[in-house]
């Protein structure tokens, strides 16, 4: 006689890897400080349980909102994780989202199970919770890929910005020099870039314009086709 088989017993969850960017400085990340167990004290992504009767997408928005006070830029699924013994408790599976923000225009404010809510560069993390640093690792790979085929870069970004601003935002998620003349030339080639006909002073050097970046073209363009390359 077949033994009666187990019903399921897992619970769903959503965790946001955030990435931000201030000019001139490393990658961010957003993390929360948990207050309550497991790992309460530490820290963590932001993120929690799906509520029975919410759809994924609007659990990571409202985990966010009540954890970091945040609404991303751009915000998309990322992966699944679900390896048993990841959370202590229950059996968890995660959908984990990508996302940016551009740190200026969003103000931090820390509640529901969150003390506190932080950046970080990406390249001086704490130690995390759960599998947390696995989710970030793959979100970074993610990123530095995709920022090479999609302009999703432009949501880190002032609304108005030097191209200097977008260089180094570049050279620094994809984490190496690039080839100054050749990335300028591409990016000016798409027509992407609208000029304010206004300069920006830095340093000793001479003044750069500054440009906005013309979403509307950029969708008219990916309708007929185009692909967005960046190498």
């Amino acid at each position: 006689m077949e033994s009666p088989k187990k019903l399921q017993d897992i619970k769903v969850a959503v965790d946001a890897v955030i990435f931000g960017y201030f000019d001139k400085k490393d990658l961010q990340l957003l993390l929360i400080k948990r207050n309550i167990e497991p790992f309460k004290g530490g820290w963590a992504l932001p993120g929690g349980l799906v509520l029975d009767d919410e759809n994924l997408d609007d659990a990571v928005k409202r985990e966010l909102n009540e954890e970091a006070g945040i609404k991303p830029d751009f915000l998309e699924q990322l992966y699944t994780f679900g390896n048993v013994g990841r959370d202590p408790r229950n059996r968890v599976v995660s959908i984990a989202y990508l996302g940016l923000v551009n740190p200026s225009y969003h103000e931090l404010f820390a509640d529901s199970d969150a003390d506190d809510a932080q950046w970080f560069s990406v390249n001086q993390l704490p130690k995390l919770a759960f599998d947390h640093q696995s989710i970030i690792d793959i979100a970074l790979k993610r990123l530095r890929t995709k920022i090479q085929y999609q302009p999703i870069g432009f949501n880190l970004l002032n609304d108005e910005f030097a191209f200097s601003d977008l260089e180094n935002l570049y050279k620094t998620i994809i984490g190496k020099e690039i080839d100054r003349r050749n990335f300028r030339k591409k990016i000016m080639s798409y027509g992407l870039l609208n000029d304010t006909n206004t300069l920006k002073k830095e340093g000793s050097g001479r003044p750069g314009k500054l440009f906005t970046f013309n979403q509307e073209k950029y969708k008219e363009l990916e309708e007929e086709g185009f692909y967005f390359e960046i190498k």
